[in-house]
């Protein structure tokens, strides 16, 4: 099996509704693994984890940079 290399993380949380927004946000939001309103979850910090956060920044916060 491969091992995973440690990197940066990030730690994201939910601070606003997809509801009444674009398909394409709801789809981001699941693609970083957050559904709910107030969800935390621990992301690699990756050019494409950044692009997603950036296209949703007015419903993610950006809680921990490790």
């Amino acid at each position: 099996m491969a091992e995973k290399k440690k990197g940066k993380t990030l730690t994201v949380e939910q601070i606003g509704s997809p509801i009444r927004r674009p398909a394409s946000q709801r789809a981001t939001l699941v693609g970083l693994g957050l559904n709910k309103m107030g969800r935390r979850v621990t992301l690699e910090d990756t050019p494409s984890v950044r692009g997603m956060i950036s296209s949703v920044q007015h419903l993610v916060r950006v809680v921990d940079e490790a």
